[in-house]
């Protein structure tokens, strides 16, 4: 059955961070089989082998995995084919697309002489995700200073500012959504990293609009709900108490709420935040749509941080992420936890089951 699923595609990111090191812990321990799927990673071959040697040593690992490592020549019409004929070995935890570093790993140490070869990793991760080679990307910690400073570029020619950017851009989107998801509840938003000074100029309409309808599609498209439910908070306190607390639910997020109410969506008019979050309201609803950052993802995180997945909504294909950083201070010593990968390869695993990509 594993042969008939397209593979899921962890990326490493930072060489110097603790990307590799979940990567083997989960490998170690067996759990990279729980998917049913093949599972293909991207690492430089050297670095990863002596990652695996550190956490060996450190006591980390008990028993090291095995991989089969194929050169990441991801641009020949062949490659599809390529992997189906050398790859092989059922007993390997997962196969390695060798993506060469620059200069040696230092664990913990970041060189900028290797960015290039995180940008790479991304590369080959939209390339196989674009083209349905692989079923979905999960990616792991980079290190955006490191990118920045090293001159990496977004394809319009702006400095690097992350995953989510560079996925937006390559795949031709001119807008992507931020949803964070666990077992209790899943939130999209519809400002990121913004003040809280700058948020009300960015509610608008057009927004609003093109927010929720990204949440419905892909909602249906990718988590196989028909008619998805759908709750959304108001941008003030009282979801505005009918103008006395700010006009923006009566004059931007009810009017474009009703257009959709009117299609047939199931998709309340703004709410109260601290309404909303209530178990009896979170019991019937798929989704929940948030104003802003801090509106929604604390009360997510309090019910699972460590379990919590990021994902990007809107693009042509899935993309889940850890939620932890790069961890330099743990990378090959040991005390990283691979729980967050786990979480991202396992939501990962249930949309590609649910949506048309197998």
């Amino acid at each position: 059955m594993m042969q008939n699923k397209l593979p899921l595609l962890i990326t490493t990111g930072e060489p110097a961070g603790i990307g590799m090191d979940v990567v083997l812990l989960l490998a170690a321990e067996n759990k990279l089989q729980d998917f049913s799927r093949p599972i293909w990673v991207t690492a430089d071959a050297d670095a990863i082998t002596e990652r695996a040697k550190e956490l060996t040593t450190a006591g980390v690992l008990k028993v090291c995995p095995s991989w089969q490592t194929v050169d990441a020549h991801i641009d020949a019409d062949d490659f599809s084919e390529q992997m189906s004929m050398n790859t092989t070995h059922s007993d390997d935890a997962f196969i390695l697309l060798h993506t060469p570093c620059s200069a040696p790993v230092i664990s913990g140490q970041i060189n900028t002489s290797n960015s290039a070869m995180v940008a790479k990793q991304l590369d080959i991760a939209h390339k196989l995700a674009f083209n349905k080679t692989v079923a979905a990307i999960v990616t792991g910690p980079l290190q955006k200073s490191a990118l920045i400073d090293a001159d990496i570029k977004l394809l319009d020619g702006t400095m690097f500012s992350g995953h989510t950017e560079f996925f937006m851009q390559q795949s031709g989107c001119k807008k992507v959504v931020m949803m964070l998801a666990n077992q209790a509840m899943k939130v999209a938003l519809v400002t990121t990293h913004l003040a809280l000074k700058d948020i009300p100029a960015v509610i608008t309409a057009e927004n609003v609009r093109q927010t929720v309808q990204i949440v419905i599609d892909d909602m249906r498209e990718k988590f196989g709900l028909t008619q998805p439910r759908i709750l959304v908070c108001g941008l003030n306190p009282h979801a505005g108490e009918g103008g006395h607390l700010g006009m923006e639910e009566i004059e931007i997020i009810n009017p474009v709420l009703q257009e959709f109410i009117d299609a047939g969506v199931d998709i309340s008019e703004a709410m109260p935040a601290d309404t909303l979050f209530t178990p009896r309201h979170l019991a019937n609803c798929d989704a929940v749509i948030a104003m802003y950052h801090d509106q929604g993802l604390p009360v997510l995180k309090s019910h699972g941080f460590g379990d919590t997945v990021n994902l990007t909504l809107g693009l042509p294909y899935i993309r889940t992420s850890v939620d932890h950083g790069t961890a330099l201070d743990l990378a090959g010593r040991g005390g990283a936890s691979a729980t967050s990968l786990y979480q991202a390869l396992n939501m990962a695993n249930e949309m590609a089951n649910k949506s048309l990509t197998r």
